[in-house]
């Protein structure tokens, strides 16, 4: 797996590897009642998403969750994030959107960001009504990179969002080189990697830029709640930790999950990290409890 992802490779090289490495890495997940490809606004025009609708989800118009993957704004797809949303669908009851938003280095910064504010504005216009989701009770998440996006996006639309899903997001880009713990530098994202992220996203662009960096916006009271999911080994660790610290600092509900023993994107490798498996029940469990809660 480590020369499969081994970071100096090209970004295509990385999209093909992680590609290949999908029906290996993943057990079968669970069914779910529909499944939709779809368009979605983007940006610059329509993006590809993929609808669920789990198997007793609240009829007519239920609560929804706008998704975006992860994969360090390079790599990752609908279809390297479709277990893990599988089983938030599942579990969870809640009806997901995951957005296949533009990824660099053909697309740099802000083509991303301006990809999953446009399929949020969508989702909270009523576009997705036709598939049962309730434009007044949406909720926002992603793992990674994806989670990076969903912090912007619940800070900048607070107001009209329940709930945000956090999985080992990338808070921060204005400083990748740290001093950590040799662990911490997995296969998936190392030290090198982030500076390889920094080089095709980022570009020319402001790394202290709130869209780039929501670890360092000055206003986060107001924010939904949020669920906050860390990995032991993961680079990423503090960071997460410091946003749930300036989070409940602004008087935000912030439930925060460490998993101990796995790396960043154990997520995506069911068949290698038992733990994935139960991370992700755990997760969509506090999302069907937010809505629930929500209701009351």
């Amino acid at each position: 797996m480590n020369d499969l992802f081994n970071p100096q490779k090209t970004v295509t090289a990385m999209r093909d590897a992680m590609a290949r490495m999908e029906e290996l890495v993943e057990v079968e997940a669970p069914p779910v009642a529909e499944l939709h490809d779809i368009e979605i606004a983007g940006g610059e025009g329509a993006r590809p998403a993929r609808v669920y609708i789990p198997y007793g989800a609240q009829p007519d118009h239920g609560p929804g969750l706008i998704f975006y993957h992860g994969g360090g704004f390079m790599v990752g797809s609908l279809k390297s994030h479709d277990p893990l949303c599988r089983r938030l669908a599942a579990v969870s009851g809640v009806r997901i959107c995951s957005v296949d938003y533009r990824l660099a280095p053909e697309h740099p910064f802000p083509a991303a960001v301006n990809d999953a504010f446009a399929a949020m504005d969508a989702a909270l216009a009523g576009e997705l009504a036709a598939y049962g989701f309730d434009p007044d009770r949406l909720a926002v998440g992603g793992d990674s990179a994806g989670g990076n996006l969903a912090a912007s996006v619940a800070r900048d639309r607070r107001d009209q969002l329940h709930y945000q899903l956090l999985l080992y997001p990338l808070m921060q880009l204005l400083q990748t080189k740290k001093d950590r713990p040799r662990w911490q530098e997995g296969p998936l994202l190392s030290e090198f990697t982030l500076e390889e992220i920094r080089k095709h996203y980022i570009r020319e662009a402001d790394a202290a830029d709130v869209r780039i960096s929501p670890l360092l916006a000055d206003d986060l009271k107001g924010l939904p709640p949020a669920y906050i999911l860390a990995a032991e080994m993961d680079p990423l660790l503090d960071e997460g930790a410091a946003y749930r610290d300036r989070l409940t600092a602004s008087g935000v509900s912030v439930e925060y999950r460490l998993w101990k023993m796995v790396p960043h994107g154990f997520l995506n490798m069911s068949r290698l990290f038992p733990a994935c498996v139960t991370a992700v029940e755990a997760a969509a469990k506090a999302l069907d409890t937010a809505f629930r809660a929500k209701a009351l």
